[in-house]
């Protein structure tokens, strides 16, 4: 993109805010370096990551990149053998310290919401533990090397602080003594050259031997280093400087790890550079209210409520702009001062943004396109340098557009045929706006000439547009009205300033009546405008009360449905109480009603004691479905006998045993019958053709026929509906009078033979019982003979 083209649009400017968000100096490299995408793909994968970081600060805060520095010389040197010093080792450890916090902030985020770009390159950085340890151990925060760093310096350094000890204690005591103190400036123990010196007052140089370091800036000072301490200084001299080569040799250790590690390190960096400048570009799009345009490569921009960026927000005036699907050039026209030259650079600078991966200041779903290049020729152009006028200027730029355009760039030319002779500039305004539309480009153009109007309103694919003008105020509204050319409005102008009314008349005069009609069109137009746009205005009001209102009314019906589902709910609770209570108190009967019946001879059936707890388990209340309301099924054909039905207002299954007339029929349920109507039943089942009558409840099937049957198959049954049968089975068979009778409940587990086995035992009508023999079914078959 042409450098010339930034700069008119501003986008500089932009840059400068993005570079500020960014934490590192990483990011705020990237920053700098950001140029505008020619490529449709490119353009959404750098808007993508975008969307991420804003989503991510939105949900879960801006991450922190401190610590982060940009460690890539020191990586590079050491990976070629040089020493690196306390410094650049800290910048590394704190480096790798923040990436892998940084990490697993993203990692966490794209758990609850993923965000594919940025989890992808957080997850590539490298973690390299061991080495940010390996420095920490050696390196403290403020950048010393410390004692821990290896067991010879932390010797040598014991050394060190003895040594100092030392020659401080000889240093106090000296200058306590009377004979030395009286020749002392202060009575002090500094140091000068690594050396530990005493004031001496410059007098008594020839009575103080020692070494003299330095004096005071008036001379009447020195600082001597007495002849007793020359031997100690010297020993802690070379205990320094060992422990400066030991520092050495623990600096070229961590080097060599850092150089090891070179190529990973420097990837991290440019990792962290995308990460830094996608959060910075967040930070941005936050700031200045920014969206997420829709891109396209068919040249086609749609803003509503656009917004300068660089114009504060309280005083910018929001655009709409359509450009390139019914029309694909504008044609401005309007006052000066009137805000055309800020509708081309807003319209640029926003299509320069988005190409650039940033969100852009209007309202949601807006497009913009991704152009191969921008051309502008916006501003005073005049050159007294080189001796060019402003026309001339204009004409240089148009020349160079013309030239290197395409039908997939936009260009954007303002005061078109300026600077020249009214009629020739407009002519070739027509001329150079008629070339640009012919090849396709997409294009805006202020201009001050009536004959573009025309021009406009006759070319198809142009449509004219006007800069709003308050005649009342005297002011431009700055607002962009497309569709509506521009007024000059001078005579409106002219008499609200007080121009003599004679004089106006005379003007009015002068003009062509094809001029004044053109001009009352015109205004006519904007009336009507100015009407729909209020009109509108109040429509969108009322729309916004009534979403409001349905809005209550929904929230209001909401808490009326809960209220009323917490209601039934207690209500529920409490009949469940109550019943759950009254089952208590019934099993204990039931219990003392089977031990009654054990000790006395069985003389109340177990199958009753069963019924009656099935009775009172129905009669709690069914949990109720939160869904939608039931519906009964209506059947696919007229209830039959032997169906299997659902009775609908006990909530149970059962079947039917016959039809009493056309409305009610008598129903088998477990172990009773009653009848329900029709409309209460719903069919699931067909009646089987050739199989006996299976009963729901039990599960049981019966081979012989119910007058004269001799077996019962149990088999599936559980125990319970077992004995039921059983107990039936055996009062039919006694009034039969039958003898034998044959209880087949298979093999299994033998839980069921068992409990058949005891059953029999204590009834009453059973003489005795035995499991089959070899061809009545073995050990399935149980063989009772009826008294």
């Amino acid at each position: 993109m042409d450098q010339k083209i930034l700069q008119t649009m501003e986008y500089p400017k932009i840059i400068n805010q993005l570079v500020n968000y960014a934490q590192t100096s990483l990011g705020k490299q990237m920053a700098e370096e950001l140029q505008p995408v020619t490529q449709l793909e490119d353009v959404k994968l750098l808007l993508q990551g975008t969307e991420e970081a804003f989503t991510v600060d939105r949900l879960k805060g801006y991450p922190s990149f401190g610590g982060i520095v940009d460690i890539s010389s020191a990586v590079r040197r050491a990976r070629i053998g040089g020493t690196l010093n306390p410094h650049e080792l800290l910048g590394i450890a704190t480096t790798l310290e923040g990436s892998r916090r940084l990490k697993r902030y993203l990692s966490a985020m794209h758990e609850d919401n993923p965000v594919e770009i940025l989890f992808t390159l957080s997850d590539s950085l490298s973690e390299q533990k061991p080495l940010e340890e390996a420095i920490k151990r050696c390196v403290d925060d403020s950048a010393e090397i410390m004692d821990s760093a290896s067991s010879e310096l932390s010797q040598i350094r014991r050394e060190l602080r003895g040594g100092e000890v030392r020659i401080r204690e000889k240093l106090d005591a000296m200058i306590r003594s009377s004979t030395v103190s009286k020749m002392l400036q202060d009575q002090i123990v500094t140091i000068r050259g690594d050396r530990f010196v005493i004031p001496v007052k410059a007098e008594y140089r020839a009575h103080f031997g020692g070494i003299v370091h330095d004096q005071s800036g008036s001379g009447a000072t020195l600082f001597i280093e007495p002849e007793s301490i020359v031997a100690m200084n010297n020993k802690l001299r070379e205990t320094r400087l060992r422990e400066e080569r030991e520092i050495e040799v623990i600096l070229q250790k961590l080097t060599a790890l850092v150089g090891d590690q070179a190529e990973l390190l420097l990837y991290d960096i440019d990792i962290l550079a995308q990460l830094d400048f996608m959060f910075a570009k967040a930070r941005l799009a936050r700031e200045m209210k920014g969206t997420l345009p829709r891109m396209n490569d068919r040249g086609f921009i749609k803003l509503r409520r656009g917004r300068h960026p660089l114009i504060p927000v309280e005083q910018v005036v929001p655009i709409d702009v359509e450009l390139g699907n019914h029309f694909s050039t504008i044609i401005v026209t309007g006052p000066n001062t009137g805000g055309k030259t800020v509708t081309l650079k807003t319209i640029g600078l926003l299509s320069l943004m988005a190409m650039s991966g940033l969100f852009v200041p209007v309202e949601d779903g807006c497009q913009l396109c991704v152009f191969d290049a921008i051309y502008a020729d916006i501003g005073d152009e005049q050159s007294i340098e080189q001796s060019l006028s402003t026309f001339s200027s204009h004409m240089t730029n148009i020349i160079s557009i013309l030239k290197n355009m395409t039908p997939k760039s936009l260009v954007l030319l303002d005061e078109l045929g300026a600077g020249t002779d009214p009629a020739e500039g407009s002519a070739l305004a027509i001329a150079i706006l008629e070339h640009i539309h012919s090849l396709g480009c997409r294009m805006v153009a202020t201009t001050h000439y009536s004959e573009l109007k025309a021009y406009a309103y006759e070319r198809k694919g142009v449509i004219n547009a006007s800069m709003e003008f308050d005649v009342n105020t005297l002011s431009p509204t700055y607002r962009l009205l497309v569709g509506v050319p521009g007024r000059s409005n001078a005579f409106a102008i002219a008499e609200r300033l007080g121009l003599p009314a004679p004089i106006l008349e005379f003007a009015r005069g002068e003009v062509k009546e094809e001029d004044l009609r053109v001009e009352n069109m015109i205004a006519k137009l904007e009336e009507n405008r100015n009407i729909a746009e209020q009109e509108r205005e109040n429509a969108e009001k009322i729309r916004k009360e009534m979403e409001d209102l349905r809005s209550r009314h929904a929230a209001e019906l909401e808490k009326l449905e809960q209220q009323k589902e917490r209601y039934l709910e207690k209500a529920e609770d409490e009949a469940r109480a109550v019943i759950a209570k009254a089952r208590s108190e019934a099993e204990k009967i039931i219990d003392e009603l089977r031990l009654l019946a054990m000790e006395e001879g069985a003389s109340v059936k177990e199958h009753k004691l069963i019924a009656a707890r099935k009775q009172l388990d129905e009669a709690e209340p069914a949990q109720r479905k939160k869904a939608a309301p039931r519906k009964a099924a209506k059947p696919k054909r007229s209830i039959q006998p032997g169906d299997e039905v659902k009775v609908h207002s006990l909530n149970q299954k059962g079947h039917v045993v016959e039809l009493s007339g056309d409305k009610e029929a008598l129903v088998q349920l477990g172990i009773m019958k009653m009848k329900v109507t029709l409309d209460d039943l719903e069919l699931i089942g067909s009646a089987p053709v050739t199989k006996p009558i299976q009963r729901t409840a039990a599960n049981v099937k019966r081979t012989r026929d119910e007058n004269v049957r001799t077996e019962l198959d149990l088999r599936g049954a559980n125990l319970e509906e077992a004995l039921i049968e059983v107990d039936r089975f055996i009062d039919e068979a006694y009034l039969s009078n039958l003898g034998q009778i044959y209880i087949i409940h298979g093999k299994g587990t033998g839980i069921l033979r068992s409990g058949i086995s005891d059953y029999l035992r204590k009834h009453k009508h059973i003489k005795s019982y035995r499991l089959g023999n070899y061809g009545e079914g073995g050990t399935g078959v149980t063989v009772a003979e009826l008294k």
